[in-house]
This record gives C-alpha cells, sequence and structure tokens, in this order.
C-alpha cells in the first residue's frame, strides 16, 4: 500500500467508545471467521467491497486497521485467546430493486421504483420508452403537443417491441383544447394503453373520469379490477385531493347517460381513487409550481394519509416524488422522506434516446443550476401559466415574455402599434403576421377546426392564437434542430440537470453522444443503493473519509444488461 493510500485507509475511524459491540460484553465479542485475503484495507479495494451490492459488507479490525469484505462468517469467541480479526459492524446487501414501495413494482410490472416522465412534443419518444421498459423500467410517452396520427404511431410501436410493457403515455390536460383530450383518451382506450400518466391537471375532467372508469370491472372473487391505470403528475394539494377521491357522481353519471360507461362500472367508480399513483411534481422543466420538494412531499402524504383513513380504499395510493432529481444524492433523499418511487425528466432530454435535437442535447450537457428561467407557455398562454426553461444559447424566455406583455396590453393585433408589429414580423416570428394567420388556420384544421370558428369572432383570441404559433413551434424547432432558429429554441428543462451534469463531469456520461437513458437510470438507483448502505455504516459510527462519500459513474461499468439490472 502507498502512505498516501495507508494514510486514508488510516482515516477510516470507528467510535468504539459509544457504539462498540464489546461496550457491555467484556468478554464476548464478535469474531470474524474467512479467508484473510478477502479483506480490503486499501482504499480501493475497501471501496470496491462497499460497491458490491449484492453481498454483505463486513466492516473488520485487525490490530487496530481497519478493513472491509464480503465474505466469511461471524461467531462468537472470548477475547482472552488472542487477538482474532474482530467484527465491527455489518451491512446486508441491499440491490437497486430493493428501494422504494414494493407494490409499485408488483402493480406495474416493473423491477425498480424508477420512472421517466413525460417530455411533451415526443421528446419522451417510443425509443426511450422502449429502451427503458426492456429494462424492466417504466416510462411514459410524451404524448402532449402531437396530432392523434403521431400518437397512434407511437403506440403502435411500443405495443410492437413491448407486447407485456411495461410502457405508459402522457395524458395532458388542454384546457384550450378540450378536443385533443378526448382524442387521445379515445386512441388509448380503442388500443388498450392501460397506464396514462396524467398531467397539468387543474381540475378533473370527463375525459380523465372516463378512462378510469372504463377499465373497472369485478373479477370471479367480486373484486375490483383495475385495467386502466393512472399516475397522476401534479403539485398542488387542492388537486391532488381531486385525484385521491373518487370520480364525481355527477360525471359518472353523465358518462352513463351517454352509454360510455355501465351503471355498475359507475358504481365502482365510487369506491375507487381516481388514481394509483401520485407523482409530486416538484422543481421541474416544464410545467411547474417550482415547490421545494422537501415541503411538498411531505404535504401530500399527510393528504394521502387522510384520504386512506376517510375512504379506507383497498390499495393505498402510492406517491412518488419529481422535479429535482438527477443525482443518486436526490434520489435517495426522496425516498427516504417516504416516496413511493422516484421520476426523471430533464436529465433523459439530454440522452441519446430523447427525441430532441444533437445542438438541444449540447445546450443541456453544458447546463448549470442557475441558467433556468421561467417563461409563458403555449398552451395555458391566455392564462398566464410559466414553464421553466434553459435560458442558455436561446432569446426564447425573452420573446416570449414580450408576446405576453403585447396580449395583456392590447385587444388584437391591429390595436398593436404598427413599428411593435414589424419588429415582431421582422425579429421575432421571420415572416408576416398574415401568413402565419394562415398557417394557423391550416394547423387547428388537423387538430380542433372550433378554435378557428372561435377566433374568427374574437379579435383577441386570434390575437392569442397567432401568438401561440411562435410559442408551439420554438419547442418543435429545438426538438427538430431547424437552423437559423437556434436563438428562438424553447427547451424545458428544471435545475436537475445542472447538478447531473456536476455529477457526471469526468465521467463517461458527460458527453451527450454517450449518454443513455437506462445508463442513467442504473447508475441513480445503484448511487442510491450505495450511498444508503455508507447511511447505514455512519449510524453504527463509522466515519469515512470524502472519497469513500461519493457514487461515481466511472466507478461501475456502464449498464449492459449484467448483474442486478439482468
Amino acid at each position: 500500500m502507498s502512505k498516501n493510500g495507508k494514510k486514508l485507509a488510516n482515516n477510516v475511524t470507528f467510535l468504539a467508545n459509544s457504539l462498540s459491540p464489546t461496550t457491555c460484553q467484556k468478554t464476548i465479542k464478535p469474531v470474524w471467521q474467512g479467508n484473510f485475503d478477502s479483506i480490503g484495507f486499501d482504499p480501493k479495494g475497501m471501496k470496491t467491497r462497499l460497491l458490491n451490492l449484492h453481498q454483505p459488507c463486513y466492516v473488520l479490525s485487525n490490530r487496530g486497521q481497519i478493513g472491509f469484505t464480503n465474505e466469511g462468517d461471524i461467531c462468537y469467541a472470548d477475547n482472552t485467546g488472542g487477538e482474532p480479526i474482530e467484527t465491527l459492524m455489518v451491512v446486508p446487501p441491499l440491490l437497486p430493486e430493493q428501494l422504494g414501495d414494493r407494490n409499485f413494482l408488483r402493480f406495474h410490472g416493473v423491477n425498480y421504483a424508477y420512472m421517466a416522465g413525460a417530455m411533451a412534443g415526443g421528446i419522451a419518444s417510443a425509443e426511450l420508452v422502449i429502451a427503458l421498459g426492456k429494462a424492466g423500467i417504466l416510462s411514459s410517452f410524451g404524448a402532449a403537443g402531437l396530432i392523434p396520427a403521431q400518437i397512434e404511431a407511437a403506440i403502435g410501436q411500443i405495443q410492437q417491441a413491448l407486447p407485456e410493457g411495461p410502457y405508459g403515455f402522457n395524458l395532458i390536460h388542454s384546457p384550450s383544447e378540450a378536443a385533443l383530450e378526448r382524442r387521445a383518451v379515445d386512441l388509448y382506450l380503442n388500443h388498450g394503453v392501460r397506464t396514462v400518466e396524467a398531467s397539468a391537471f387543474l381540475d378533473l375532467t370527463p375525459h380523465i373520469v372516463y378512462y378510469r372508469a372504463a377499465g373497472l370491472s369485478l373479477n370471479a372473487l367480486g373484486q375490483i379490477e383495475v385495467k386502466n391505470k393512472v399516475i397522476a403528475k401534479l403539485s398542488r394539494p387542492e388537486v391532488a385531493r381531486k385525484f385521491l377521491q373518487p370520480a364525481p357522481e355527477k360525471m359518472l353519471r353523465q358518462l352513463v347517460e351517454h352509454q360510455q360507461i355501465t351503471a355498475l362500472q359507475a358504481r365502482l367508480a365510487e369506491t375507487v381513487p381516481m388514481a394509483d399513483d401520485i407523482t409530486v411534481e416538484a422543481d421541474s422543466g416544464g410545467h411547474t409550481d417550482n415547490r421545494p420538494l422537501v415541503c411538498l412531499l411531505p404535504s401530500i402524504l399527510a393528504l394521502r394519509d387522510e384520504m386512506q383513513r376517510k375512504y379506507g380504499y383497498d390499495r393505498q395510493v402510492r406517491v412518488g416524488a419529481a422535479g429535482g432529481i438527477g443525482t443518486p444524492e436526490s434520489a435517495l433523499a426522496a425516498l427516504m422522506m417516504g416516496a413511493s418511487y422516484i421520476v426523471t425528466g430533464s436529465v433523459n432530454q439530454s440522452c441519446v434516446e430523447a427525441g430532441t435535437s444533437a445542438h438541444t442535447k449540447r445546450l443541456l450537457a453544458q447546463a448549470s443550476m442557475v441558467d433556468m428561467i421561467m417563461a409563458p407557455c403555449a398552451d395555458m398562454f391566455e392564462m398566464g401559466v410559466k414553464v421553466q426553461l434553459l435560458k442558455r444559447g436561446t432569446l426564447f424566455p425573452m420573446r416570449a415574455q414580450k408576446l405576453y406583455e403585447l396580449y395583456k396590453g392590447y385587444d388584437s393585433i391591429e390595436d398593436i402599434p404598427l413599428p411593435e408589429r414589424q419588429k415582431l414580423e421582422e425579429q421575432v416570428f421571420g415572416k408576416s403576421l398574415e401568413s402565419i394567420w394562415q398557417d394557423t388556420i391550416a394547423y387547428f384544421g388537423q387538430r380542433d377546426p372550433e378554435q378557428i370558428a372561435r377566433a374568427e369572432c374574437n379579435p383577441k383570441r386570434k390575437m392569442a392564437l397567432i401568438f401561440r404559433w411562435y410559442l408551439g413551434l420554438s419547442s418543435r424547432w429545438a426538438s427538430s434542430g431547424v437552423n437559423g432558429r437556434e436563438m428562438d429554441y424553447q427547451i424545458w428543462c428544471g435545475p436537475a440537470m445542472g447538478s447531473f451534469n456536476d455529477w457526471v463531469r469526468g465521467s463517461y456520461l458527460a458527453e451527450p453522444k454517450a449518454r443513455r437513458v437506462v445508463d442513467v437510470a442504473y447508475h441513480i438507483m445503484m448511487g442510491a443503493a450505495y450511498l444508503y448502505r455508507l447511511q447505514s455504516l455512519k449510524l453504527q459510527g463509522l466515519q469515512l473519509p470524502i472519497d469513500y462519500r461519493y457514487y461515481s459513474p466511472e466507478v461501475v461499468a456502464p449498464y449492459r444488461g449484467v448483474g442486478c439490472w439482468e
């Protein structure tokens, strides 16, 4: 062992005065028996044994020098018979699949309490969903913003690759385009999509209630079968309450009257919550309230428990955590606070499988935690709702804010002063307002023709649709990598991207072309399990030097279908 290595190893200390196993037993102490050569006394050997999560880790003392091993047995011996190797403490095996709620694993047929959330416009692509699904990880296709034909194509591609799952599809609330929400539900029901991630809901709608109730039935034992699973992603207690309660009776009655569900399904829907899982979305990319997870998660957990006591459901609703999760430390923190599972988003957008451009991925890989900003969103523009974006390398956030100020200040396009309109055409839109309106008519002709009919009679509504042309296309320009539009790219992103980049700096995951969604999941979960092991040792009195206290993606080989991730 080198002089520096010996010094580092000797810095591993044990608080014997307060926690030693011999404190109460003066003559009998735990003694390790095994192959002496299996003990690692040097820093590299010790960390290797700590990282071996498949086996227990014994912390031993040999004449005052501490070492680690994964082999051997423990017996108790009289301490008068010489100086045997003493066992200071033991931690059991801990695999990534042991983290989180086992009920989440069983219910969704997955191997890990880890989910990749939807990123709109197909950024959470079919390729991303398939890659994670083959590794036994649930992910949600980013259906928001896509026309029904694109969603239907993705359903076919994913179901062919993952006939038994796991996979999910996003169902985003569209207050200004209810027809899209309805068509998405129809597609999911017609094609047997059994899991949806419901996001951006401010209230329950007949469409999400229809999806939920249409999948309810009784089995041969008279038990309720839930075929259509709902994972509600939210950040407000008042919205969480709606998904923790049964479906509203009025909506169920209307669905029965329209013969969309049966009377039996309506009765069953009155006895089960609207969601099976609730993802608490903290400071995330895209739609977010920027809430801190350490405050929001306990609040929703307490609300869940309150609703469970009130309704006495057969199965308790699970609560997961999203927003700001991009490192093993943040993943473990969420799980230790009581999250049943964790959800990643922004960090997956910079991966190979994400449906976005190489230029966007490079910008994301360079982002720090302070490179985020809030700006008006396309789908809820008129309501003043904002989304969190990357501000590095783009002028979109400032230009979007200017559009919202004009919308609030004027009642029509014609009311905007001519110099301002010319600036919009020349510096922002790159084309005339009239040609944009014609593009808007053609666009909504495929999606929701009613939008145009409403705008023709409402000049302010028409102005909003013209502005939304820019807001909507900017995200597509970023995804497809349109040349010449780089300064208009709208890139949804949260601070987790910056913390992830800090963590992987210097490792093979620093380069976007090397980032794969399964590798990212693998290292976050492996790292969380490793850090949990270190925390267990710390609670038993072991003080480890800094070099042991971090998990780097470089110390473990990339996921290739081996080990605990087979």
